[in-house]
């Protein structure tokens, strides 16, 4: 059974963008992207939002762009080659290969999704994330929280409570950013499959 995974680059108290949309800060170095383009490999299809992929779509030219850098490029490579389903009600069509438009977010379409593929599912932006964490269809959580305060904006983490998590990994990166991978454990609503073999590391040594 394929896991959905909420993903998302964060600051130390919680946002995603700050109270004007500006998300600059949460740009990742080397480092950090290509540890996020080694977790992004393992993903098949992503879930978003019309907003949440509106930034996303700069991928999917980006490998034409000579002045990006290599790590750049590998996660181009890597978001072109997943598929893209994308909840709107104002967009008529898709802006990029491997891409449908879904009305509206269907539970139960996703929970057969997860069922039926072979490669894990990873859903975008916080508001569409807060309808898979009510209906209990988010498996893990993973966030990269960046130094740096930001007093108001976006959160990154849903509204929906209780959601009880178990720590399963931690890294900290050179730049300070701090990755933390989490199980979702209620069981009460979500699956209650045993828990992953722990990856956890730790060590000095990462997206839009």
């Amino acid at each position: 059974m394929a896991r959905l995974i909420y993903s998302a680059i964060a600051s130390l108290d919680g946002f995603i963008e700050d109270a004007t949309g500006n998300f600059e800060w949460a740009a990742p170095d080397d480092e950090v992207h290509a540890f996020v383009n080694d977790r992004e490999r393992e993903v098949g299809t992503y879930l978003y939002g019309r907003r949440m992929y509106e930034t996303m779509r700069f991928w999917e030219t980006a490998l034409t762009d000579v002045s990006h850098d290599e790590v750049s490029r590998d996660y181009a490579q890597i978001w072109r080659g997943a598929d893209k389903i994308v909840y709107s009600t104002t967009l008529s069509k898709p802006l990029t290969e491997r891409t449908r438009i879904e009305s509206a977010f269907d539970p139960e379409r996703v929970r057969q999704w997860k069922a039926e593929s072979p490669r894990d599912l990873s859903i975008g932006g916080p508001e569409i994330a807060q309808v898979a964490f009510a209906a209990g269809l988010v498996d893990e959580v993973h966030l990269f929280l960046h130094p740096v305060v930001i007093g108001s904006g976006k959160r990154a983490l849903p509204t929906v409570s209780p959601i009880r998590l178990e720590l399963r990994e931690q890294r900290r990166f050179g730049s300070g950013v701090v990755y933390v991978r989490y199980d979702v454990r209620d069981t009460s609503t979500n699956r209650s499959d045993p828990p992953a073999t722990s990856r956890s590391t730790t060590g000095p040594t990462p997206g839009a």
